[in-house]
């Protein structure tokens, strides 16, 4: 009932995937570490790319808008305006 043993196999043969039955000892540390590359590539790229962000046009008062809360230019430009009305 247990459909059998496992197939045999040729043992040279390679692939990037591992291959038949492939299931390494250490799986679940590699997939923490990748996760954590996956992270800070992700966190570097978000402060690149809010560092870089330009804006023609600000968003409208009392709106959401996400970019707001890292967006440089949107936190001075908000600043500055709530210097001038104060």
């Amino acid at each position: 009932m247990g459909g059998g043993g496992k197939i045999p196999y040729p043992k040279h043969v390679w692939s990037p995937a591992g291959g038949w039955y492939a299931q390494p000892k250490n799986w679940k540390a590699n997939t923490a570490v990748f996760g954590i590359v996956i992270f800070g590539l992700t966190a570097l790229a978000w402060n690149t790319s809010a560092e870089r962000e330009y804006r023609t046009k600000f968003p409208e008062e009392g709106r959401f808008f996400p970019s707001r809360y890292w967006s440089k230019q949107i936190i001075e430009h908000e600043k500055a305006k709530k210097g001038e009305s104060s």
